[in-house]
């Protein structure tokens, strides 16, 4: 009965003529390195693709920390302007445009689009609490110092988030304008994002109120 290995003997590749053999100058040794090479490239692409999708995937919920905190400062901020309007009712511009910074806020956008609606929102709400320093009744009411420090508590929370995120982003685009990464970021799906930055230092602080 003829096997197999006597018939791709016959045909040369298991012959000492053949690529795999030890008599064909080298042919079958030459033959593996480049199958090596081959095998290592192959396992290299894998192996940056896998890390690209985990860059994409790292920012991805990097994004979803600082929605989840941007949703907790929206839905209290209508706290805020009802527990204001009770002793500052006559001040309807400043309220007003609280409401709407946070009705533009909400609208969703791009970072930077969402990070400059967050800004405007801020300023108006720096303009509420220094409103809030004309009445002392207002800045001695329990439930708006727990108001108040709920925001606190949020805008830090907000600001962690937003440095875990750009610090995701800063990689993930590093990465996909490198060599070898970009030829595998369009297959991986990997794109450059967008850094989500506070465009003023004042801007950045936490509203506060003296409770003097």
């Amino acid at each position: 009965m003829v096997t197999l290995v006597g018939v791709l003997g016959q045909v040369g590749l298991f012959g000492q003529a053949g690529l795999f053999g030890q008599g064909a100058g080298g042919n079958g040794t030459l033959l593996w390195i480049v199958l090596g090479v081959i095998a290592a490239a192959v396992v290299a692409g894998i192996l940056l693709y896998n890390q690209l999708v985990t860059l994409s995937v790292r920012c991805d919920n990097a994004w979803s920390d600082i929605d989840i905190q941007l949703k907790r400062r929206h839905d209290l901020i209508p706290n805020i302007v009802e527990a204001v309007k009770g002793y500052v009712g006559y001040e309807k511009g400043t309220l007003e445009a609280v409401v709407n910074a946070r009705a533009k806020a909400m609208s969703p956008g791009s970072a930077q689009e969402t990070a400059a609606a967050e800004n405007a929102l801020t300023g108006t709400l720096k303009s509420l609490f220094a409103l809030a320093e004309s009445y002392p009744q207002l800045r001695g009411s329990e439930q708006f110092t727990g108001l108040q420090q709920s925001l606190s508590s949020i805008e830090e929370a907000l600001q962690a988030a937003r440095r875990y995120y750009n610090a995701s982003v800063r990689e993930l685009n590093t990465s996909v304008r490198l060599f070898p990464w970009n030829l595998l970021a369009g297959a991986a799906g990997a794109r450059p994002r967008e850094f989500f930055e506070i465009s003023d230092a004042a801007e950045r602080a936490v509203p506060s109120v003296k409770m003097s």
